[in-house]
């Protein structure tokens, strides 16, 4: 049975997809290898040593970490513990399914979304999260233009307009205006894809459910099984897998995005910011500069900013940073970015200015609380440090980085169990391609007293593409690492790939003008 029912939920265990009427549950990872194992128990009761052995190996865990997963997946699931409909505890002995499962005569097709996962779906935006000013998926935003051939053009067009403005009440408007256009024409692409669009964009830039995102890639799908060759569509389901932090998809439909249409320049600022979270600075930086229509591309100048202060050229990034800073109040990640180069900068001063008036301006997102958060504890000030982080949790519940930050830096220590727990619950893990789970381990390890441990978990973040060596000097977060004998050679090796990187750079001539003032003098790669 490759799809079945269990109470009111659509399981295709072909499509790893779990599925309450119209809406994509955020069952995935770890989550969808338990539940899966459940399925094929029926109703008989799994132990934790069969569920260990299933799910986890070859890592070894143990019951402390099977119950944190199960209550991860309870909460994907909308379940309750006290009063279980999918999944209840056996005292003692594991879990079992509190209903048998039914066969579904159809299956979903074929092409439908792939299983999803994390960053902001969810698991962390790194600890680095303050260092990774530009979150995934935010790249660019690429509305679509209305065809003015169906009766629900003028809704279109005003969705178009509210969904470009890029703020959480326009968005909600837009999605509302897309869905009517879809009631009046319900075949209409260009709607469609502007509703997948839009829920993305809710989940990645207003804090909204992973869900949002989820049913986004369901909304782009339904136009690709329509119209296969539909570049627009590509794009819009990369941006929503974007959001969802799952790199390796989302790369893989901005490419087959750019292959249909090779002049969609925001799809390939999208692919760019990806391929800097890859640490392939100077390709996405090239990548960047030579867009002919720039000022069309929404967060580009953010991202160049982020690319040149990743590169070393830190007077360069600071002008472009505080220049965003001053003209887009209203962008969250402008409003990250500025106080925290001053920081990094060592002006903290300015920076704390620069941060309160970011917090002023009403564009809370988990990266400027922790961001706060940081400079607190650089302050001596841990009460107001763990409030910070607490808000930054508050934000986005979903992700374990926020969870890690409060249970870390909170008001009551971690107790060496809580720690172990946490690590044994991401086990088996991978990290979709971001660096953000072997930061957030290296934390926990750092925690446990094991230095070494954390060093190589930083060590794997860098093979993911990590390249921020200027947050690791100066963030407090790693602060016990620096006595470390692995410490000098992490940071060198960020350290020579980025000078490698950084030539490049200077030795090309991508766009005149765009970089004037760089030279190797001004090209700091340490502090």
């Amino acid at each position: 049975m490759e799809t079945v029912r269990l109470q009111d939920l659509d399981i295709d265990r072909a499509l790893q997809q779990v599925r309450r009427g119209d809406a994509v549950l955020p069952v995935s990872g770890l989550s969808w290898r338990l539940l899966d194992c459940l399925l094929a128990h029926g109703t008989n009761v799994v132990t934790f040593d069969t569920l260990a052995a299933q799910v986890w190996a070859p890592a070894v865990v143990g019951e402390d970490a099977i119950s944190q997963r199960v209550k991860l997946l309870r909460q994907a699931l909308g379940d309750d513990s006290r009063s279980p409909r999918y999944v209840r505890s056996v005292r003692g002995r594991g879990y079992q399914l509190c209903a048998p499962v039914q066969p579904v005569a159809h299956a979903a097709p074929a092409d439908q979304a792939p299983p999803l996962t994390r960053r902001w779906g969810w698991r962390a935006s790194a600890a680095a999260a303050s260092a990774v000013v530009v979150a995934a998926a935010v790249a660019v935003v690429a509305w679509p233009t209305a065809a003015p051939r169906s009766p629900a053009d003028p809704l279109l067009q005003r969705a178009d307009h509210y969904a470009d403005i890029g703020q959480a009440s326009n968005n909600a408007r837009a999605i509302a205006l897309y869905r009517q256009a879809l009631q009046v024409d319900p075949d209409l692409p260009a709607a469609r894809r502007g509703l997948a669009r839009a829920l993305a964009a809710d989940t990645c830039l207003f804090n909204g459910p992973a869900e949002r995102a989820q049913q986004a890639v369901v909304e782009a799908d339904r136009v690709l099984r329509a119209a296969p060759d539909d570049a627009a569509a590509f794009a819009a389901r990369g941006y929503a897998h974007d959001c969802l932090g799952s790199m390796p998809r989302a790369i893989a439909d901005y490419q087959r995005a750019l292959q249909r249409d090779p002049d969609d320049e925001r799809t390939r600022a999208s692919l760019a910011y990806l391929q800097q979270e890859q640490g392939q600075l100077a390709q996405a930086l090239q990548a960047n500069l030579s867009l002919r229509a720039p000022e069309r591309v929404r967060f580009r100048e953010v991202q160049v900013a982020r690319e040149l202060e990743l590169l070393g050229f830190t007077d360069a990034a600071a002008r472009r940073h505080e220049r965003n800073f001053q003209l887009f109040p209203d962008n969250v990640f402008a409003n990250i970015a500025w106080p925290r180069s001053l920081l990094l900068m060592g002006d903290a001063g300015r920076a704390r200015t620069a941060l309160q008036q970011a917090l002023a301006r009403g564009t809370p997102h988990p990266q400027l609380f922790r961001l706060q958060g940081e400079m607190l504890l650089l302050q001596g000030d841990a009460t107001g440090a763990a409030q910070a982080f607490e808000r930054g949790r508050a934000l986005r519940p979903q992700q374990s980085m926020g969870q890690t930050l409060v249970g870390l830096h909170g008001t009551v220590p971690p107790t060496p169990a809580w720690i172990a727990a946490q690590l044994q619950a991401q086990a088996g893990e991978a990290g979709d391609g971001w660096s953000d789970m072997a930061i957030e381990r290296a934390l926990l390890h750092q925690a446990q007293g094991d230095t070494a441990a954390a060093v190589a978990d930083l060590q794997r973040a860098v093979d993911a593409g990590f390249r921020d060596a200027a947050w690791l000097r100066a963030t407090p977060l790693f602060a016990p690492l620096r006595a470390a004998p692995g410490w000098p050679p992490l940071l060198a090796r960020i350290d020579a790939d980025v000078a490698a990187q950084r030539a490049q750079v200077l030795a090309a001539a991508w766009r005149p003008g765009e970089l004037d003032g760089l030279s190797p003098a001004r090209a700091a790669g340490t502090r």
